[in-house]
């Protein structure tokens, strides 16, 4: 079932959040900044912990890690790292797909019932908010359509900053 919903994504009550984090996972800006902030200081030391891929990376872009949530409703923080836009050609799309997989696969590996994800790489980096919505609602159609009966039932709510964005996504998902 995918829901859509204008509101704070640290509110939700759902199994995982998703963080739109930087590569090296130890808060940002916009919703990163917003995670770190109500998961308190636990969660910035978990992030550490989390092995560096090469010198300042612990999540390439396009993959997802796992952390608890601490002071969040939420049990998990899936941290995922989207693309900065260029122009569309430069690999973006099949890395912004990629975030959706990866940090469906690590949800539904650690048994969550729900997640909550925000508008991936729409903020600061610069992803068209359409162009994104279309990559996000399609990866979630295809998780949910997967012959896994557990993913299947997975709850996916798409957390919206916006009213404008909401509606680009409640047109998607009709």
């Amino acid at each position: 079932m995918i829901k859509i919903i204008q509101g704070d994504m640290t509110a939700l009550e759902v199994d995982a959040i998703v963080n739109a984090a930087n590569q090296v996972m130890l808060g940002g800006g916009g919703v990163d900044s917003a995670i770190h902030r109500a998961a308190g200081p636990e969660l910035y030391k978990a992030c550490l912990k989390v092995p560096e891929v090469r010198p300042g990376v612990r999540c390439p872009t396009g993959e997802a890690r796992i952390t608890p949530g601490f002071r969040l409703p939420a049990k998990f923080v899936i941290h995922t790292v989207g693309p900065v836009y260029r122009d569309g050609l430069h690999g973006e799309p099949e890395k912004l797909a990629a975030c959706y997989r990866n940090s469906l696969a690590l949800a539904a590996e650690n048994g969550c019932k729900s997640i909550a994800f925000p508008c991936i790489s729409t903020g600061i980096y610069g992803y068209p908010k359409e162009e994104a919505a279309k990559i996000a609602v399609r990866e979630v159609k295809a998780f949910l359509a997967a012959k896994n009966a557990e993913a299947a039932k997975m709850e996916v709510v798409f957390c919206c900053f916006s009213e404008r964005d909401a509606k680009v996504y409640n047109s998607l998902v009709q």
